[in-house]
């Protein structure tokens, strides 16, 4: 197929309706199912603690950490600027090496490619590493239709897959799930499992190694995603803690890879920055246990076919953004994730999306546009508290609170909502008139009629008592300042304070005068 190029006039394609990135309701209803969940908050705290901690200590351990950083986030950068040579050269190593590029506009191509491949072996089931992308496009779902069924292999997906579950975290899919729940899920799905078993995590991981070994010894196709692709040489990367991916990627006939077209390097040498950057970020570890890199085939060596598919869906609409096609520097690590308290308490689920926490807050929206008022991925930008903790543990600095910014203003500008609308233009009418200002802050004792407990304000009526549920409000004084520096207290006060001057141990003498020259003069 003709590659998808960058920059034409007419409109990029946005994330088509199959995709797994919008949920059916708005974050703030979906996060009151997190924060109401106990267990789940417990599980996160701990799982989030104990990776950022092991983070910071491996981090702490080198000296180039921040050039490290700055040398990912402009090799980025570089691949946004020339996606369309470097995935076409990315194609044509990959097809020297007798592999077969694939290119989808979006979702649904993307499944019926995948579709069409497995179909031509004739198999039914295939074994799949842990893949962002294909869930992305909801590939599982969509050759299930077809009637053929993906075993996940990675033990956090096979959890989420027996349980009937969605992932909550970009890297550890079940994060939200404890050992007991986990049992749980085992017993009632794995057929070699007893009530003997407990749920110490040695016996759990044996259970998940029996259960994967036939699937593993008798697939003929396996799917899998990317973590890079490298256009000088048409690799393709995957970095793993378990093993399985290594199994997927050698043992079937038929290796099937889909890749978002933002994932490529430039060159080799490029991949020695983010091996060091992605697993310190990710898992808090100096260097991943697994490392595989394939292109194309090699007789009596690995898969005997090799296709890879490119996917878009929505990836051209976000780079015409400025600053939101920052969001396509992300390398999956995670780290904001760990770090983010909205997330810690509201859990992945709550943002609809196969990207959770702060980058997904910034990326969903920008694959799938914002339809209307009510979308719910038009709410995502609001799923932050802005304290900017994401933008420091990113290991390719992108600006996620600027493009958190730019997205809410964006949501305003073209879907404005009615209420609020129109009580920011009035507000916006009253701050740009002094008069109907001033007249504005002589009416501030009136707050006060709404009373409260201690000089706060505990319900405000109708619709607004949705800023009073969850937060205290403070009375307001019964005169502006205003109104207050006009008063003859306050002209007393000032006559005073200039009667008195300045404290004299204020007062620079000219001891210190000389001593500060004296210091500037040791200097030079």
């Amino acid at each position: 197929m003709t590659p998808i190029m960058l920059g034409t006039p007419t409109m990029p394609p946005r994330a088509s309706d199959i995709s797994n990135l919008r949920g059916d309701k708005t974050f703030p209803h979906t996060a009151h199912d997190g924060l109401n969940n106990v267990t789940q908050r417990r599980n996160l705290t701990k799982a989030t603690t104990t990776i950022r901690n092991k983070r910071q200590r491996v981090i702490d351990e080198i000296d180039d950490w921040e050039d490290l950083r700055e040398a990912g986030s402009t090799t980025k950068r570089y691949v946004m600027a020339h996606l369309p040579e470097l995935l076409e050269q990315f194609e044509a190593a990959v097809t020297a090496r007798g592999g077969h590029v694939h290119w989808a506009r979006n979702a649904e191509e993307a499944g019926k490619i995948v579709t069409e491949l497995v179909q031509a072996t004739g198999e039914k089931k295939v074994v799949k590493i842990k893949s962002m992308a294909t869930q992305e496009i909801a590939l599982n779902e969509q050759l299930e239709k077809v009637g053929i069924f993906a075993q996940e292999t990675d033990l956090a997906e096979l959890i989420v897959q027996l349980g009937e579950d969605k992932p909550s975290h970009i890297l550890v899919p079940a994060i939200h799930r404890n050992r007991a729940e986990i049992r749980s899920i085992f017993l009632k799905k794995m057929p070699h499992v007893d009530d003997s078993i407990s749920s110490e995590p040695a016996e759990l991981a044996e259970a998940s190694r029996m259960y994967l070994r036939k699937q593993f010894m008798e697939a003929k196709v396996a799917i899998s995603g990317a973590n890079f692709g490298i256009a000088e040489t048409g690799h393709v990367t995957i970095v793993e803690s378990e093993g399985n991916g290594r199994m997927c990627l050698t043992l079937p006939e038929t290796l099937i890879s889909v890749m978002g077209i933002e994932k490529i390097l430039p060159t080799f040498r490029d991949y020695e920055v983010f091996l060091q950057l992605l697993p310190r970020s990710s898992t808090g570890e100096r260097m991943n246990p697994y490392t595989s890199l394939w292109s194309g085939v090699t007789e009596n060596d690995g898969p005997k076919n090799f296709h890879i598919v490119l996917v878009d869906n929505g990836r051209t609409a976000a780079m015409s953004d400025e600053i939101g096609r920052e969001a396509l520097k992300c390398i999956r690590c995670s780290a904001c994730l760990n770090v983010c308290p909205v997330y810690e308490r509201a859990g992945g689920h709550a943002y609809g999306s196969t990207y959770p926490g702060p980058i997904g807050a910034i990326l969903t929206p920008q694959l799938t546009g914002i339809n209307d008022a009510h979308d719910p991925n038009g709410y995502l930008p609001y799923a932050s508290s802005l304290c900017g903790r994401c933008n420091e543990v990113c290991p390719v600095k992108i600006p996620i609170t600027d493009a958190l910014l730019e997205l809410r203003h964006k949501k305003v500008k073209e879907h404005k909502p009615v209420v609020e609308g129109a009580l920011l233009a009035s507000m916006q009418l009253m701050w740009s008139n002094p008069r109907l200002w001033n007249s504005a802050a002589h009416l501030v004792f009136m707050g006060r009629l709404l009373g409260g407990t201690k000089g706060k304000i505990t319900h405000l009526p109708s619709f607004l008592a949705g800023w009073t549920d969850v937060r205290d409000t403070s009375v307001p004084p019964k005169k502006s300042f205003r109104q207050w520096f006009d008063s003859n207290e306050a002209a007393a006060l000032l006559a005073r304070a200039k009667a008195e001057g300045l404290p004299k141990n204020n007062i620079p003498t000219k001891a210190d005068s000389d001593a500060a020259d004296a210091a500037k003069e040791e200097k030079k």
